[in-house]
């Protein structure tokens, strides 16, 4: 059980979309490590035996919420021959033997940490080599360790040869079989489901593939209906309008990446009655895309059929958001962890690109991050922002990240379910870091 403290004298950045900021406030966080006061540092009475945090200078906001991550690879480009069809069978099979097992779950306990001390302080992941994941959220859930709430997934489900098969999917071609699947995660404890509804880039067979409808309305309104028994939410990899289209009448609760949205669709993102809540949001990631269409294919390591639909999908995904952004959806954050240039430590840079490409001010990028992604994920009376009552998730920074989100590349401190992690560090690749500051 956490020990009960009080952050004194701290600058609250409190992630709504105004960018409210509040100087000299105490946080209070009590015994179940919840936030039991909120108020101006004057006039907050702190038990006399909680421990004080002087924080004055610093700053303190909710903790990142990345609805978007996968815990399989460290970021780091992917040799190309990892890709081949026949070796990913290969490794797909040595991956789901008890030595595989073991060896990617001690690689997802890692990178969550490694997330958590980069100021993450909640995940979903959305597409894993198997169940480990699901057992080191568990193992956080029991106290086993400190790490961050883990919303697993367990594999995606596809069909045969879509989208992230075999290496991280259950496949089928029928609505009964894709519902058999479902309930094959929802019995090993998944706390998220997620479909490929289209084709992507990493595994794209030729130019212009990416986005291809792969999964039928019928077989993922089956999924949705069966994960929405279980009150799970269900995320859908769709990166073109069709694929959209067909995602969200069969009742998906986010789309992930995105595309130029139809009046249809926004229509649809709106009003969705068989979504688990009646609408659904929108989760891009444009991390994932940026360094294959900004950095030379010499740096990447891409091939050309790989490069030009990222150069497709990226205009997409960039129009897919001003779509939704004019028209009122919910849009969330979430990085693509592990994929190729995304590492588990710099969910800030998804931040920056959002404004960047995507037209956010700062104050509303870290609102996707914290208050609006706990919405899209169901977790609004859990976490999300720094209110009492709340789970204290917090991050404690040196700068104001509104003011640079590279604040987040050495927090001070990071606070998970109101355990302290003071002076949190993580291992850094230097070369790929270079890359992208080159951006």
């Amino acid at each position: 059980m956490p020990n009960p403290f009080a952050l004194t004298d701290v600058t609250l950045v409190t992630g709504d979309a105004d960018g409210t900021v509040t100087p000299d406030r105490t946080i209070v966080v009590g015994p179940d490590g919840t936030i039991e006061q909120v108020g101006p540092a004057a006039h907050t009475v702190v038990p006399a035996d909680y421990r004080r945090i002087d924080l004055a200078g610093h700053f303190v906001l909710p903790g990142l919420i990345n609805a978007h991550a996968h815990l399989f690879s460290d970021g780091r480009p992917v040799p190309p021959i990892l890709l081949n069809e026949s070796t990913a069978a290969i490794i797909t099979k040595l991956a789901r033997n008890p030595l595989g097992r073991r060896l990617f779950k001690r690689r997802a306990k890692a990178h969550a940490l490694t997330q958590l001390h980069s100021g993450v302080t909640t995940i979903r992941t959305v597409g894993d080599t198997d169940y480990g994941v699901v057992e080191v959220a568990e193992e956080i859930d029991r106290g086993e360790y400190v790490g961050p709430r883990v919303l697993a997934s367990g594999p995606l489900l596809a069909i045969t040869g879509g989208h992230g098969a075999p290496q991280i999917a259950l496949t089928s071609d029928s609505p009964w079989d894709a519902r058999r699947n479902t309930r094959r995660n929802l019995q090993r404890g998944v706390r998220a489901i997620k479909i490929s509804a289209t084709a992507g880039v990493t595994d794209a067979r030729a130019i212009g593939y990416a986005g291809r409808p792969e999964m039928s309305e019928q077989e993922m309104a089956a999924i949705c209906e069966e994960a929405h028994n279980a009150g799970v939410r269900v995320a859908a990899h769709a990166q073109s309008a069709d694929g959209i289209r067909a995602s969200l009448r069969a009742g998906v609760d986010t789309i992930e990446h995105g595309a130029r949205l139809t009046p249809e669709v926004l229509d649809l993102f709106r009003d969705n009655p068989r979504s688990l809540t009646g609408t659904s949001a929108l989760i891009p990631t444009l991390l994932v895309c940026v360094p294959l269409v900004k950095l030379d294919q010499e740096v990447t390591g891409v091939n050309d059929i790989s490069r030009a639909n990222a150069e497709m999908i990226f205009g997409e995904m960039v129009q897919g958001i001003s779509d939704a952004r004019g028209h009122g959806i919910a849009i969330g954050m979430g990085t693509d962890s592990a994929l190729t240039y995304v590492t588990h430590y710099d969910s800030w840079r998804e931040l920056d690109m959002l404004v960047r490409y995507g037209g956010f001010t700062p104050a509303q990028a870290l609102n996707a991050a914290t208050r609006t992604n706990a919405q899209i994920l169901g977790l609004q009376d859990v976490t999300g922002a720094v209110e009492p009552g709340k789970a204290a998730d917090l991050v404690v920074l040196d700068a104001n990240p509104l003011d640079g989100f590279r604040a987040f590349v050495d927090p001070r401190m990071v606070v998970a379910r109101g355990t302290v992690l003071d002076r949190p560090s993580v291992s850094r690749f230097a070369e790929l870091d270079a890359r992208l500051d080159s951006l």
